[in-house]
């Protein structure tokens, strides 16, 4: 499992001894449970060895001195920090896996959007499943240019512009435009059009992309030269990706992220939230960060700069092709007092599922 980006750490597992590693799980456990500080009484209560408030109260001075908590000025009480959640994650969280029931509910419902016969409807259906279990919301990034394609076509619209029709395997279709080189034959736009069928049945575009450079060089005179121009025009068109629109977004759930807020800083970090889920910009960047490595990754709080938020957490993980190829991302964002031990295995699991289905 990758954790995603982390801190320089002045506090290794090493630096703690029994007792002040058993305090600081109880008080991050306790917060991840209620979202409330935590006093050195009920810690006091909750601990397996027998020692005093007054002794707990100094193991959580020299936490908080560490920089692994923080006390709220209206609580005498301690919370995480944002460097102590990171570093109960890297050390000191045991993650469970999921129960039978769980596999089986999780399995259950999204295969049943297999009837769908859409890639992105069983997308949905993953990110609905995840919200509902993890009470946050589920996200889903996925590349249109790695859509497998069934038929392409050219249709002129102008004298210089032409309409590229892009249908899927999945039903999908998607028109853009590109501009034409000047005294083009409709011939062109047909062959064009044939040659391409001919090679992309099932591939996605950067297959074609790739076999047609390889193609190019082996026999350049396999397609006229306007012809080659017009392929060149769409596939380039295609292959473009913008901050604005690198690939569809899903987000269900969002009135999960309503529950539970007890505070105008709560009420602040939620307006934020959904601030970045509107732009999508930055948290569609985030996400192709967690291409980069395999398994599990977690972003806690503000540790991208990419993302405005401090006070929500992202757990994600990369899902594949019948090529083995990472060609999304789902997972949950949600406050970060969620359950990692449980949403962790439940992230990985549906990952690995949804590779099963569209492989």
């Amino acid at each position: 499992m990758d954790h995603g980006p982390k801190e320089k750490f002045q506090v290794s597992l090493s630096d703690l001894d029994k007792r002040s590693r058993e305090i600081f799980r109880s008080i991050v456990e306790t917060y991840l449970e209620t979202g409330e500080p935590v006093g050195s009484r009920n810690v006091s209560r909750a601990l397996n060895m027998s020692l005093s408030p007054a002794s707990v109260r100094n193991v959580m001075s020299d936490l908080e001195h560490l920089g692994l908590l923080q006390s709220p000025h209206t609580s005498a009480g301690r919370l995480p920090t944002q460097m102590g959640l990171r570093f109960f994650i890297d050390a000191l969280l045991e993650v469970g896996d999921l129960s039978a029931e769980e596999r089986q509910q999780i399995e259950v419902q999204v295969r049943a959007s297999r009837r769908a016969n859409s890639s992105e409807q069983i997308l949905t259906e993953a990110s609905q499943l995840l919200s509902g279990l993890s009470s946050g919301a589920g996200v889903v990034l996925t590349h249109k240019s790695d859509l497998r394609l069934k038929h392409i076509e050219f249709v002129r619209i102008e004298p210089l512009k032409a309409l590229v029709v892009l249908v899927g395997e999945d039903g999908s279709v998607e028109n853009r435009v590109i501009d034409l080189p000047e005294g083009l034959p409709s011939s062109a736009l047909v062959e064009a059009g044939n040659y391409l069928n001919s090679r992309l049945q099932g591939r996605t575009l950067s297959d074609v992309r790739r076999e047609l450079e390889t193609a190019r060089e082996q026999n350049q005179a396999a397609l006229d030269k306007l012809s080659q121009k017009v392929i060149d025009a769409g596939l380039a068109v295609w292959s473009q990706t913008t901050a604005d629109e690198p690939g569809t977004l899903i987000v269900r759930g969002r009135s999960n992220l309503l529950t539970d807020v007890g505070a105008v800083e709560d009420l602040e970090r939620i307006r934020l939230l959904f601030d970045d889920l509107e732009n999508k910009r930055d948290l569609i960047q985030l996400l192709g960060l967690a291409e980069k490595g395999d398994g599990v990754r977690i972003f806690i709080g503000s540790e991208n700069n990419l993302f405005s938020l401090s006070g929500s957490s992202l757990i994600v993980s990369p899902y594949r092709d019948r090529e083995q190829r990472i060609v999304g991302v789902l997972g949950v964002i949600g406050p970060t007092r969620l359950n990692y031990a449980r949403v962790i295995p439940m992230v990985d699991y549906t990952a690995r599922l949804v590779s099963r289905i569209l492989g």
